[in-house]
């Protein structure tokens, strides 16, 4: 097990994930003309070479720069964080796997340092992020193909950039997918305080609905719920308020929700589909309890609820790539009106890696780290 110093636990931030490049492609020739010098440079990544525990596979290690081929963009990467997502394609069990030895991080702004010479749709100076998992991200310099990049503008906080690509798109879609909610109409989620929580509470308020928002039980509830609320959020329960009688009344001051968003499965599950509106959608994106969705006869029967999943990968590969731009430049926007920020971030230098994964696996952590480079 690491131990980590007061440095480690004061900072964290932000995250990418990346392939390692084929030795054909690290030592292919230069394009004739870029806008900055080819010269091989070592870049520092983390990598791990077969799956396992984070905290032992995973390390920090020197690699060759890839020379800017003609269609190719060269990124000094700012800032990547560490998802779930992440750390359980490590662990080599996630829906999307790279191939072995990988750089992790699957999420991050980086800066355009030098374009190819056939580049049109980014330049030196740009902000970029991944357009698909596996690129890579915990790592402090890349070479990616253009149409593996989607520019970003740079007049947003770096926070928001380097965790705009995964969280936020999941909570838009969902919300906007599956039912179609008019203003003034409710949803509830259970992991509230979770990246794609605190989004979709925002989201949310924006588009004038109203959340519900259940969290597990914990010694800074009411810090968290005071936190939760100044995002947003209309009314937060623990998992045991949820369960009791009493929650009947809660809604005759507001309709029951048509959407219901569930990350935690087992009895957590449960509760949101007893909560929810005859005919109204539960989407699953996340499994945290380790546990099944169960839902009883008379629920889908009598109650007529739907069970939907939703998984953002997928959703990139049934949409375009114009669609998935179009997300983000909407997302941007709510950004700059300030309807949406990045979620608690602790900010980790790169080299400060064990603490930043071992915060990222502790329960109760609210705060996302961030890989700076």
């Amino acid at each position: 097990m690491w131990v980590c110093g007061a440095l480690c636990r004061a900072r964290a931030p932000a995250q990418l994930g990346q392939r390692l490049l084929p030795e054909s492609r690290r030592r292919r020739p230069a394009a004739a003309s870029f806008s900055a010098s080819a010269e091989p440079s070592q870049v520092r990544a983390l990598v791990y070479g077969h799956h396992g525990d984070p905290a032992k596979v995973v390390e920090l290690k020197n690699l060759e720069l890839a020379a800017v081929g003609g269609s190719d963009v060269h990124v000094k990467m700012l800032a990547a964080p560490i998802n779930p997502s992440d750390i359980n394609m490590i662990q080599g069990n996630y829906g999307l796997l790279p191939q072995l030895p990988a750089v992790g991080g699957n999420e991050g702004v980086g800066q355009v340092v030098a374009v190819g010479s056939s580049v049109t749709g980014v330049k030196p100076g740009d902000w970029v992020i991944p357009a698909n998992p596996g690129l890579g991200t915990w790592r402090t310099e890349a070479v990616f193909g253009e149409e593996e990049l989607i520019t970003v503008p740079s007049d947003i906080p770096l926070q928001s950039a380097a965790t705009l690509g995964v969280n936020p798109c999941t909570a838009y879609r969902m919300l906007v997918d599956f039912e179609q909610l008019q203003p003034g109409d409710s949803i509830i989620q259970n992991a509230s305080n979770s990246g794609v929580g605190q989004a979709v509470i925002q989201i949310a308020a924006a588009l004038g609905l109203r959340t519900i928002n259940v969290l597990r039980d914990r010694p800074d509830l009411q810090k968290l719920t005071d936190r939760l609320k100044n995002l947003g959020a209309n009314h937060v329960v623990t998992e045991e308020e949820l369960r009791k009688p009493e929650m009947k009344s809660f809604f005759k001051d507001m309709p029951q929700p048509r959407l219901a968003l569930n990350c935690v499965g087992g009895k957590s599950s449960t509760e949101l589909l007893r909560h929810l509106a005859p005919g109204g959608t539960m989407v699953t994106y996340g499994g945290m309890a380790k546990q099944p969705v169960i839902a009883s006869v008379s629920q889908l029967i009598f109650k007529d609820l739907k069970l939907r999943g939703f998984w953002l990968s997928q959703w990139k590969k049934d949409h375009s790539p114009d669609q998935f731009k179009e997300l983000i430049l909407l997302l941007c926007d709510l950004i700059r009106r300030g309807q949406l920020t990045a979620p608690a971030c602790s900010e980790v230098p790169l080299q400060d890696y064990p603490c930043a994964l071992e915060a990222s696996t502790q329960p109760f952590v609210s705060s996302k780290q961030i890989l700076t480079m």
